[in-house]
């Protein structure tokens, strides 16, 4: 086989349908698209969702709860993810951004107490969990809200 020789296999490439292009294609004069009404017109055609004027699902189906528009979302840390500085380090939100550990600051940093912390830090965020602040403050660490 040479590079000549090449093609696709048998029935891998298919045609696109060139629609309005005579009656010998199967989709000349209308294009397929019928006989007049809406369907057949130019941008013609109902929005998502339309129901022809019944009332739409997503109007029938009950509506539950609401967005709280003032929501906080924090930047969450876990403590075992604080083992990968050195003892006595202070972790800022700035450090654990430019180490990678948290990737958007958002709201704010909040440090949760999963996993076990096993360095003595000074943790300067913006929310500590209680169970987070036992840890710290047992392993001789300081933290700081911020």
């Amino acid at each position: 086989m040479k590079l000549h020789e090449l093609k696709p296999s048998e029935g891998s490439r298919k045609l696109r349908n060139r629609v309005g292009r005579g009656a010998g294609t199967g989709n000349g004069k209308t294009s397929g698209r019928g006989q007049k009404g809406q369907k057949a017109r130019s941008g013609g055609g109902v929005r998502p969702g339309f129901e022809g004027g019944q009332l739409p699902l997503f109007r029938r189906i009950p509506k539950r709860g609401f967005t709280n528009i003032n929501r906080k979302e924090y930047a969450i840390v876990n403590l075992d993810q604080l083992n990968q500085f050195e003892d006595g380090t202070e972790v800022t939100p700035e450090l654990l951004i430019e180490t990678g550990v948290v990737k958007n600051e958002k709201a704010g940093i909040k440090v949760l107490g999963n996993g076990s912390l096993e360095k003595k830090l000074t943790v300067k965020a913006h929310k500590f969990s209680a169970s987070a602040k036992a840890a710290i403050e047992a392993k001789g660490g300081a933290q700081e809200v911020i």
